[in-house]
């Protein structure tokens, strides 16, 4: 891996970020399912768990190491000799491994939280990050809450965990706070003070907590980052991490912008994100962005007529290349003559002027009283007269 490519990587987080916010708690055989299907999704690196939390976190990461295929597995462990060793024995049956450490590197939280110097956070950097490189020749070093961290210190930590085989480093935005243009201006002034910066795989991993997740996943990526940390819907903690999908509707969209080039196979997103919604106990709101029910739906009668006239009037992209269901138009108060007449064509009716125009002033008498439309509520708005 080089950042001198334009590859990037996709490290999903889902199952192990992702499980860790209220209401999307996996058992096992949910975590292996899903994980077979992010290796068809063509996730690059699947961080199945932390396996020190429990043991059964522990026997999920090892049968994903050892059943799934594909993308290389990682365990995440706190900088403990613990952790570390709890991480080598999970993920050492998978052909390719990862072992992600990560240790704070914010004054706030060696402070208030480790209870620890400066001197000791970067001791114990290097030192497990030593010692995963017993397991493992793949070692992700992550400085949480490197966006409030001092700038020199943050170098310090990054080359200490460098110089002891880290081979990816993560500078994540742990609590949401940073914006696109500081997010960028990091990575930027990190990779022009480590030497053979070109060497390393720099890593993204965002929060939502101002709703910034995204903008600041690609604006790392601007700055020199190769590697996204991601999850499916955006779930984690809090607000959740930056969305998967959206991130990679970004990079095929605006590739104009942002080109770079990745493994995805995007038509398996809407599996993915269906088999998702099965297994936690909530589905993404209605217009989320590219898995939202209403993501590619049209209710305004203005928008109706372009659509239907040429999708790319209203439309950046398509549905089905994700992989998505399309629910077009959509029938309510806000649609026009044209959606209307488009439905009862598809339902069989090829009504007169005289008889649309029936139709229409019945339709939206009955749309000012009913939230949803059904084709049931339309057919019984056409004359009996009127043949099909």
């Amino acid at each position: 891996m080089s950042t001198a490519s334009d590859r990037v990587y996709f490290f999903d987080t889902t199952l192990r970020d992702g499980e860790q916010s209220p209401g999307c708690t996996m058992h096992h055989a949910e975590k292996l399912r899903f994980a077979h299907q992010l290796a068809s999704l063509g996730v690059d690196i699947i961080e199945a768990g932390f396996p020190i939390a429990s043991d059964g976190d522990f026997e999920s990461v090892r049968a994903i190491a050892s059943e799934v295929k594909g993308p290389r597995i990682a365990a995440l462990a706190r900088c403990k000799t613990i952790d570390i060793e709890r991480a080598g024995k999970a993920v050492e049956s998978a052909a390719s491994n990862r072992i992600h450490t990560f240790i704070a590197s914010s004054d706030l939280h060696l402070e208030a939280k480790l209870r620890i110097t400066r001197q000791q956070a970067l001791d114990q950097a290097a030192e497990c990050v030593r010692l995963a490189r017993t397991y493992t020749d793949d070692v992700e070093f992550s400085a949480e809450d490197a966006t409030r961290s001092d700038p020199d210190f943050l170098v310090q930590i990054v080359q200490a965990a460098i110089d002891a085989g880290a081979t990816t480093i993560n500078l994540p935005d742990t609590v949401g706070y940073s914006t696109p243009a500081e997010y960028r201006a990091m990575f930027e002034m990190i990779r022009s003070r480590i030497p053979n910066a070109d060497k390393i795989i720099f890593s993204t991993h965002c929060h939502d907590d101002l709703g910034l997740a995204v903008i600041n996943t690609v604006a790392g990526l601007q700055g020199g980052a190769r590697q996204v940390e991601v999850a499916m819907h955006g779930i984690g903690e809090r607000a959740g991490n930056a969305s998967l999908e959206e991130v990679a509707a970004i990079l095929k969209i605006r590739n104009d912008v942002f080109p770079y080039t990745n493994n995805l196979v995007l038509d398996q997103i809407g599996p993915t994100s269906r088999m998702l919604d099965e297994i936690i106990s909530f589905t993404p709101s209605p217009n989320k962005a590219i898995v939202g029910k209403n993501a590619f739906a049209h209710a305004s009668g203005i928008h109706q007529h372009g659509v239907l006239a040429n999708p790319l009037t209203y439309e950046i992209m398509s549905a089905a290349h994700f992989g998505v269901d399309a629910n077009t138009i959509v029938l309510g108060k806000h649609s026009g003559r044209r959606a209307l007449e488009h439905r009862l064509k598809e339902l069989g009716f090829n009504l007169t002027k005289e008889e649309l125009d029936q139709v229409y002033t019945r339709f939206t008498a009955l749309a000012d009283r009913k939230k949803d439309i059904y084709d049931q509520d339309i057919t019984a708005l056409v004359p009996q007269t009127t043949t099909v």
